[in-house]
Order: structure tokens, then sequence, then C-alpha cells
């Protein structure tokens, strides 16, 4: 293992489709700004509920990447 440094970042992804939807938005759309990213976890599922069904979710996850330099 190199010796690298991390720097985490919170946010949450959200997704009519689901959980792996909503953490693939999300990472996608740090890494648009966002360099280097090499790991997620994630620490929050919610979901709204419509009716008798799950309409939306909702999951907060840590990004992290690698310091440059």
């Amino acid at each position: 293992m190199t010796g690298h440094v991390y720097k985490s970042l919170e946010l949450t992804g959200s997704s009519p489709k689901g959980i792996e939807d909503a953490v693939s938005r999300a990472v996608a759309k740090a890494a648009k700004t966002v360099h280097d990213i090499k790991w997620f976890e994630v620490t929050d599922i919610r979901g709204q509920i419509d009716g008798d069904k799950v309409a939306h979710w909702q999951v907060t996850m840590k990004l992290g990447f690698t310091l440059e330099g």
C-alpha cells in the first residue's frame, strides 16, 4: 500500500430507480469537479413512499479522493 493521504466529502445522491442508481449518480456528478476519487462509503439510506410503494431513494455517502502533490 502506498502512502496516500485521502480527503473525504459527504454527499447525497437520489434516484427513483434504486440505491445503486443513486450512488452512481452522486459519483458521476462529483467526478466532474473532484479528481482521483478512490472509494465510497454509504452512511445512510432513506426513501420516499407514495401510497404503498417506494417512489424515490436517497443515499448519503462519503467519497474519498487522493490529495494532489
